[in-house]
C-alpha cells in the first residue's frame, strides 16, 4: 500500500470514529507515551500493587491442597496424557518447544523471547506500540514469538512437578519467569504489543500460581513478585482493551483475564473494578458475538471453540465465586455447545475459516480432533448426554475445571443419540446433511465471510466438507500462517483452496492484507428442504458479479439419504470464462485404480462420478493443506475445469462407502431440445436414478417425464422393488403420459415412496397433494427405463 493510500485510509478511519472511540484511542495513545517516559525515568512498573486488606484469593477451579489428588487421578484416568506431560516438560527444560503446529523448536541455552526461530527473525527492543507486529520483515511471524511468551508451558512444568516430584520442573519455571522479566521490561518489546497476549500470559501465571502454592520452592518473596507482575498485566489489559481495535476474541480473552484477576485476587486495588468490567464485557459480548443459531460470528469453527472455551472457563469460575450468572448467558453457552455438537456429530468438526492454533487450557490440543473438548465439560455442566456422546470420552480439562467429582459425573451421565435429521444453522449459513445410518455428514457453507471485514473468514461460499465416522473425506485445507513470504496465507484462504467453483482464477472476494476482504459475496439460499429420504439445498452467490462480464455461481446439492450426494454447479453469465471446480480429498485418502475418480484408505472410499462426455478437463495433483497453524501436509486435489461458454453446468455425484473398491455405475446427461430443463441419469446395480432441474419456471417435458417442478427426482431399485419420487416447487408430475401426482396448489415439496404395494406420501402441504398412480404400476410397462442408446431417452 502506498503512503498516499495509507494516509487516505487513516483519514477515512478517523472520520468513521464516534466521540467515544476517539477519546478512548486518544487516552490509550497518551498513556502509552507517558509509560515510555516513566520507563526511561527508572521506576519499576511492577512494584507496589497496593493490596487491600481481606482475602488473599478467591476460589479457583481447585484448591492448592487438591493438586496431588488431581494428579493421581490424572495418572489413573489419563495415563497417556500424564506421560506426555512429563515428556513435554523434559523437552521444555532443554528449551525445546512445540509451538502451534511447529515441533521441537530449539531455543538454545538462553531463550530469546523476542525471536521467531522458525524464520530466524527477531523483534526490535522498542516501545511496544512502535513494533509493527504484522510486518514479517520486522518481526517474522509474531504468533510464534507470542505463543512462547504466553507461558502456557509453565502449566505443563507445574503438573510435571507434581506428577514426578522433580524439583527441577518448578525451578525451570522460576528461572524462565525471572529471565523473561529481565528481557521484557515494561513497556518494551513485541510481547507487550497485544493485550490479548498479555491476557493469555496472565491466565497461565494464574494457573501456575494455584498449582504451585504448596511447592516449597515457591517462596513468599516470589509470590509477592508474581502478584506484582499480575497487577501490572491487569493495568495494561484494562488500559489497552480491544474495545475498538479487535472487538472479537481479543476483547473476550482480555475481559476473561480481568475477570480472573479481579475475582481471584480481591486484595489488588483495582480488583473489584476488574471483576465487574470483565464479567460485564463477557455477558455483553456473548449476546453480540454469538449468532442466534449458536455459532460464533467470525465464521470459523476454530474461533467458535476459542470463544466457547473463554465463556466456559469464565462461567465455571463465576459459579465457584457466587458471581450472578444471567439465564441468557447460560442459554448462549448451551447454544454454542449445541452448534458444536451438530457440526461434529459425524466424529469430526470441519475446519471452516481460520485456524488460530491457540487454546486456553492446553495449547497442544489444537487439532480438529481436539475441538470436542468443551463438549465433555459442557455435558457435566448442563447434564447433556448428547454432548457426552459427541465428545466420545472424558477430557483432562474437565478434571481440572470440575474436579474428580466432575469426572465421575461425566462417567455416570447417560449418553444420548447425537444424530438426528439434517438441519441448518441459518444465521451462520451452515447447512448440514446428515445420515445417521452411515455416520456421515456433508456441510455446506452458505454464510457470510464473517464479522466486520471478515478477517478470519475464507472466500469459500457454497463450499462443502464431508465427514464420515470421524474421517475427513472432503477437506478444508486450513490456514497454515497469517503472515510470511510463502504466499500460503492468500492461497489457503482463497477460493481455489475450497470445494467450490472458482471463476477466471480469482477469489470470490478481494483480499486486503492478511485480515480483511472487500467486495464480499452475498450468498442467497433459495431452497433448503428436508424430506423423508432426501435433502435438497439450492444457493447462489454474486462474488463474481464484479467482473467486467459478471458471473453468478449457483449450486444445488441433492442428498439421497444413505446413498449419495448429487452436486450441480451452474455458472450464469455471458461469454467464455475459465471455470474450475476443485475437490480437496482428506489427507488419508489415496487414488484407487478405477475408471471413476476414486480415493480410499483402509476405512473406506469416496468417489466422484461425473457425467460422461462432460468436456471439462480433469486433473489430480498433490497440494499442501494444514491441520494446525504452522503444520503442512500433502493431500490429493481433484480439479475439473476449462474455458467454458456461459451459461454452463457441471454435475458431480459424491459416493462415500466403507468399501475401498466400491462397484459404481454410470452418470449420463439427458439432452432436452426445448432448453427448458436439464436432466441426468445414474444407473448402478439394478438401480436407476434420474434428476431434473428446470432452467426457468413453467411446464417442461424430458423423456417420459413432464412437470412444472423446479426439481424432480425419481428412482427405482429393481431388486427390492422400491420406488421414489420427489418434486420441489411443483403442482403436478406425469410419467409416461400418465398423471402420477397432482397438487391443488404449488407445494414446496412432495415425496412419494412405494414399496411392496405400499405407498407413502410426505409433503410440506400433504392436504394439497394427491397421488393418482402408484409408481410401481406406472413403471410396470417399462416406459420410464429406456436403453442408453434410445433417442427417446435423450429427449430427441
Amino acid at each position: 500500500m502506498s503512503k498516499a493510500s495509507q494516509w487516505n485510509h487513516r483519514v477515512n478511519r478517523l472520520l468513521s470514529m464516534d466521540r467515544h472511540e476517539l477519546l478512548d484511542r486518544l487516552r490509550q495513545r497518551l498513556t502509552a507515551r507517558a509509560d515510555v517516559l516513566r520507563y526511561r525515568g527508572g521506576p519499576d512498573f511492577a512494584s507496589s500493587p497496593q493490596l487491600r486488606p481481606g482475602r488473599l484469593t478467591g476460589s479457583f477451579f481447585f484448591a492448592p491442597a487438591d493438586v496431588p489428588a488431581l494428579c493421581a487421578e490424572l495418572k489413573r484416568s489419563f495415563p497417556l496424557q500424564a506421560n506426555e506431560i512429563v515428556l513435554q516438560a523434559e523437552k521444555i527444560c532443554h528449551h525445546h518447544f512445540d509451538l502451534l503446529g511447529y515441533e521441537n523448536l530449539n531455543y538454545g541455552a538462553q531463550i530469546d523471547w523476542h525471536c521467531d526461530v522458525v524464520h530466524g527473525k527477531r523483534g526490535p527492543r522498542k516501545p511496544w506500540f512502535k513494533v509493527k507486529y504484522l510486518d514479517f520483515r520486522e518481526v517474522g511471524d509474531s504468533k510464534i514469538t507470542w505463543e512462547l511468551s504466553r507461558h502456557q508451558h509453565f502449566v505443563t512444568l507445574a503438573k510435571a512437578y507434581w506428577l514426578t516430584g522433580g524439583d527441577r520442573f518448578a525451578q525451570e519455571i522460576f528461572s524462565q519467569w525471572a529471565h523473561w522479566h529481565d528481557e521484557n521490561p515494561y513497556p518494551i518489546g513485541l510481547n507487550w504489543a497485544s493485550s490479548l497476549e498479555v491476557a493469555y500470559r496472565t491466565l497461565a501465571w494464574i494457573w501456575t500460581f494455584f498449582l504451585l502454592q504448596d511447592c516449597p520452592l515457591y517462596t513468599s518473596e516470589l509470590r509477592e513478585q508474581w502478584l506484582d507482575a499480575l497487577n501490572l498485566n491487569g493495568r495494561h489489559i484494562e488500559t489497552y482493551l480491544s474495545t475498538y481495535f479487535s472487538p472479537n476474541t481479543h476483547l473476550l480473552g482480555e475481559a476473561m483475564a480481568l475477570f480472573f484477576l479481579g475475582t481471584l485476587f480481591p486484595g489488588l486495588r483495582r480488583a473489584a473494578r476488574w471483576q465487574r468490567s470483565g464479567w460485564e464485557i463477557l455477558e455483553r459480548e456473548a449476546a453480540k458475538q454469538v449468532r442466534k443459531d449458536g455459532f460464533y460470528f467470525e465464521q470459523s469453527t476454530y474461533y467458535h471453540v476459542y470463544a466457547l472455551d473463554i465463556f466456559l472457563h469464565a462461567r465455571i469460575l463465576a459459579g465457584l465465586n457466587e458471581v450472578p450468572i444471567s439465564a441468557e448467558f447460560d442459554r448462549i453457552l448451551q447454544s454454542m455447545l449445541d452448534a458444536l455438537a451438530l457440526m461434529g456429530r459425524a466424529g469430526m468438526v470441519p475446519s471452516i475459516g481460520d485456524d488460530d492454533g491457540g487454546r486456553i487450557f492446553d495449547p497442544r490440543r489444537n487439532r480438529a480432533e481436539h475441538l470436542f473438548d468443551p463438549l465433555a465439560t459442557g455435558a457435566v455442566l448442563y447434564r447433556r448426554g448428547d454432548f457426552k456422546s459427541v465428545a466420545s470420552g472424558p477430557r483432562e480439562e474437565t478434571l481440572w475445571l470440575l474436579g474428580i467429582g466432575g469426572l465421575a459425573e461425566f462417567t455416570a451421565l447417560a449418553g444420548a443419540k447425537p444424530f438426528g435429521s439434517s438441519t441448518a444453522l441459518r444465521e451462520s449459513g451452515f447447512y448440514l446433511m446428515a445420515c445417521e445410518k452411515c455416520g456421515q455428514q456433508l456441510q455446506i457453507d452458505a454464510g457470510p465471510l464473517g464479522a466486520g471485514s471478515g478477517g478470519h473468514g475464507h472466500a469459500d461460499a457454497l463450499s462443502v466438507c464431508l465427514v464420515r465416522n470421524g474421517r475427513n473425506l472432503l477437506n478444508d485445507p486450513g490456514t497454515f500462517e497469517y503472515v510470511g513470504p510463502s504466499g500460503e496465507r492468500s492461497r489457503l484462504r482463497g477460493t481455489g483452496a475450497h470445494n467450490t467453483m472458482q471463476v477466471d482464477g480469482l477469489d470470490q472476494a478481494e483480499g486486503v492484507g492478511p485480515f480483511s476482504w472487500k467486495n464480499s459475496p452475498q450468498v442467497k439460499v433459495a431452497q433448503w428442504i428436508n424430506g423423508q429420504q432426501f435433502d435438497l439445498f439450492q444457493g447462489s452467490h454474486d462474488g463474481y458479479s464484479r467482473l467486467p462480464s459478471p458471473v453468478i455461481h449457483h449450486r444445488w446439492v441433492f442428498h439421497r439419504k444413505g446413498q449419495f450426494w448429487l452436486v450441480r454447479d451452474r455458472a450464469e453469465g455471458h461469454g467464455a470464462h475459465q471455470l474450475d471446480i476443485t475437490w480437496h480429498m482428506g489427507p488419508t485418502l489415496s487414488p484407487v485404480a478405477s475408471k471413476q475418480c476414486a480415493f480410499a484408505d483402509e476405512q473406506g472410499s469416496i468417489t466422484l462420478v461425473t457425467a460422461e462426455g462432460h468436456g471439462w478437463s480433469e486433473s489430480v495433483r498433490r497440494d499442501y493443506g494444514s491441520r494446525a497453524y504452522g503444520h503442512k501436509q500433502e493431500a490429493n486435489v481433484v480439479s475439473f475445469g476449462g474455458k467454458i461458454e456461459l451459461p454452463a453446468d457441471f454435475v458431480t455425484l459424491l459416493i462415500a462407502d466403507q468399501d475401498s473398491h466400491p462397484r459404481l455405475g454410470r452418470l449420463v446427461r439427458l439432452a432436452s431440445k426445448e432448453g427448458m430443463v436439464r436432466g441426468y441419469r445414474y444407473s448402478n446395480l439394478g438401480q436407476e436414478h434420474s434428476f431434473f432441474f428446470a432452467l426457468q419456471p413453467g411446464p417442461w417435458v424430458l423423456g417420459a417425464w413432464a412437470s412444472d417442478a423446479n426439481f424432480l427426482y425419481w428412482s427405482m431399485d429393481r431388486e427390492r422393488e422400491q420406488y421414489a419420487l420427489v418434486l420441489c416447487g411443483a403442482s403436478y408430475a406425469n410419467a409416461a403420459g400418465q398423471r402420477v401426482l397432482t397438487c391443488n396448489t404449488q407445494v414446496r415439496y412432495a415425496e412419494v415412496l412405494s414399496s411392496a404395494m405400499k405407498v407413502e406420501l410426505f409433503s410440506s402441504d400433504p392436504e394439497q397433494v394427491m397421488v393418482q398412480a402408484a409408481l410401481d404400476q406406472v413403471l410396470a410397462d417399462g416406459n420410464l427405463i429406456l436403453p442408453d442408446n434410445d433417442p427417446k431417452r435423450m429427449g430427441v
